[in-house]
């Protein structure tokens, strides 16, 4: 291999144990994963090839992504492609309710592209998806995991009147790494964003965090501490794993008890739920969250 390619992807260091994901198995399981490949259904738990998806299955829980699968955005840790987006499908919202009608799915988790192109930034699809899911499934509860609507409080203002059980928007990483990792995204903006749904009225609101991009303990204890005094709920913490060579590396795979350790310091500061762990993603235990 060339020397410079390899200063640029040096050799990966190898995962740990602890990382190693059981195939999914159950019941549930097999009869969702069959109705998705019958029926061609768009999850991102299949496409984003989740560790959780046989666990979250069982539980009655899935996650869909809306408004195409290209990105206006290229975080340096995100899969989804970036590039123009195709047109909007207004029959989007219809397609997802039936999605989850034809798999009984019990607790539905809504995720989207960034759509910086759209003047609504995508808000309105947002808002139609969860009418029409309300309307399709009426015992289906939802979290709503959204972008930041660059803080334009009339689009954060369309979910908020849908009204889901949760409404998520991820901080990602810690503050001095927001930049590198998010690109187009502030740390500022996104604790903004957090804090006007809690005072708007939002019952559980929900932010996550990736662990092993070179952050410190120190600032990911600020992290938690910002996101109390957000008033945020919820709180997961997970371990960054580099998609493809292009993406950023991991810097460190984070131990179970230092992931522990953080669910303990999130506990005491009043997080009324946290999930920290190397295998839990933003939907991990979902369905719990409601509570």
């Amino acid at each position: 291999m060339d020397t410079a390619i390899e200063n640029v992807f040096p050799p990966r260091e190898p995962k740990p144990k602890w990382l190693r994901v059981k195939l999914p198995t159950g019941k549930n399981y097999t009869e969702l994963r069959g109705l998705v490949d019958k029926y061609k259904l768009n999850t991102i738990c299949t496409s984003g090839s989740c560790p959780n998806m046989g666990e979250c299955w069982g539980e009655g829980t899935a996650t869909f992504m809306i408004l195409g699968n290209i990105c206006t955005r290229s975080c340096g840790f995100c899969g989804v492609k970036t590039g123009r987006p195709e047109t909007v499908d207004w029959d989007e919202p219809e397609k997802v309710a039936r999605s989850i009608k034809i798999m009984n799915i019990k607790h539905a988790v809504i995720t989207s592209v960034d759509r910086d192109d759209l003047k609504d930034m995508g808000s309105i699809i947002w808002a139609e998806t969860v009418k029409a899911i309300r309307r399709m499934n009426p015992n289906t509860t939802l979290e709503t995991l959204i972008p930041d609507f660059q803080g334009n409080t009339r689009n954060i203002d369309r979910i908020i009147e849908v009204a889901p059980e949760v409404v998520s928007h991820n901080m990602e990483t810690v503050k001095r790494l927001t930049r590198e990792v998010r690109i187009q995204a502030k740390y500022e903006k996104s604790l903004e964003v957090l804090r006007y749904l809690k005072e708007q009225g939002i019952k559980r609101t929900k932010s996550g965090i990736m662990l092993g991009l070179g952050e410190t303990e120190e600032e990911v204890i600020q992290v938690l501490h910002d996101l109390a005094e957000a008033k945020v709920d919820i709180v997961t913490i997970g371990q960054y794993l580099q998609p493809s060579k292009k993406h950023l590396p991991v810097k460190e795979y984070i131990t179970p008890e230092q992931f522990a350790k953080y669910e303990q310091i999130g506990k005491e500061l009043g997080f009324r739920h946290v999930e920290s762990g190397a295998l839990v993603r933003s939907s991990y235990h979902a369905e719990k969250h409601i509570h």
